[in-house]
């Protein structure tokens, strides 16, 4: 997905609130992201070299203490936007735009001296653990060896918190339940007292039991004062517990909702496809729109939303809109008031 026209997309932050003796004062984003772009460099026939536009005018903001879900369908880039994070991309990857961490910019330098430390990641694929490798080492890490008894016990504590039995320290991932797994997976980021966690898709294919566990830890690390950013196609999981959600399409965030913007059937909610991807769900409308997610190498000189949406103007095709505040949330939307 690509653009002819260039946006000037005004800064546009979503504020959170922080209670301090009765009062309520403005918090400051851990995580900053503003107007990301991310294309991989790609050979067509020959040495002619072709660039595709994955993630295109990209922000949001996570808080300490909050929990930011990121939600959309599958391809409209949500985890490459955690691997952008993290500094974990390609050779092939041109990315431009911020990031910035605690205020500062997030250059791949500093990306690589905190990921496992400030930023963690809890992956999607439970297959991210060392098949030959004992649980408490893996999740442990390379410590110092004064340092190792101390860590040992706090891995202790943890794997208690988290309902883990002494017994799975000693056991190889294969031996581990799928819950079991996802525990660990938590474990190894709250024993790396990150600040910002990235969790992606760490939900698919849980029973509802395993799901609000899963769920609840997460909410443990914002109580914590992390800010934690949940990737999912799951809304209704993403509801329960986070504070705001960031809706994703085609490689840009169309929408930052609150959660309570999603009640009386979705009424408030302010884009086009926020209301269309709640009405699509099974325990709602159950309505699916016509057509499908723009091809990523497509060349699209308005709202990318233009061909599917129902409230479009003449204007919408002329131009990428500009994210604007309404009703205490953001949107990408000329339409929306």
């Amino acid at each position: 997905m690509g653009s002819k026209a260039k946006t000037n997309t005004k800064k546009v932050l979503i504020p959170a609130l922080e209670t301090v003796a009765g009062k309520k004062k403005k918090a400051e984003a851990l995580l900053n992201v503003e107007d990301l772009s991310l294309s991989f460099i790609q050979y067509a026939s020959g040495l002619r070299q072709t660039e595709l536009k994955v993630i295109s005018n990209l922000s949001l903001q996570a808080y300490k203490g909050e929990i930011l879900a990121v939600v959309g369908s599958s391809g409209s880039g949500k985890s490459l936007l955690a691997h952008a994070i993290l500094g974990i991309l390609p050779s092939n990857a041109k990315l431009e735009g911020k990031i910035e961490y605690n205020g500062e910019e997030l250059t791949q330098a500093r990306k690589e001296g905190m990921r496992g430390r400030e930023i963690a990641l809890i992956p999607q694929a439970t297959t991210y653990l060392d098949p030959l490798m004992k649980i408490s080492n893996q999740v442990i890490g390379c410590v110092e060896k004064e340092n190792e008894g101390l860590m040992k016990k706090f891995q202790r504590e943890i794997f208690q918190r988290y309902d883990l039995k002494p017994e799975v320290e000693k056991m190889l991932p294969h031996e581990l339940s799928g819950g079991m797994t996802r525990r660990v997976l938590v474990s190894t980021a709250v024993i790396s007292s990150s600040k910002l966690i990235i969790a992606d898709e760490p939900t698919p294919g849980l029973d509802e039991k395993t799901l609000s566990e899963t769920l609840s830890y997460f909410k443990d690390m914002a109580d914590r004062g992390c800010a934690v950013v949940l990737i999912t196609h799951d809304i209704e999981a993403a509801l329960k517990i986070s504070h705001k959600i960031a809706v994703f399409y085609a490689g840009t965030v169309l929408e930052i909702a609150n959660v309570q913007d999603f009640k009386n059937n979705g009424e408030n909610l302010r884009h086009p496809y926020t209301r269309a991807l709640w009405n699509a769900l099974p325990q709602n409308r159950f309505q699916a729109i016509k057509g499908h997610q723009p091809m990523q190498d497509e060349v699209i000189d308005g709202c990318i939303f233009y061909e599917r949406c129902s409230k479009k103007k003449p204007l919408c095709s002329q131009g990428i809109p500009q994210f604007k505040t309404v009703n205490g949330g953001v949107v990408r939307c000329n339409n929306a008031s």
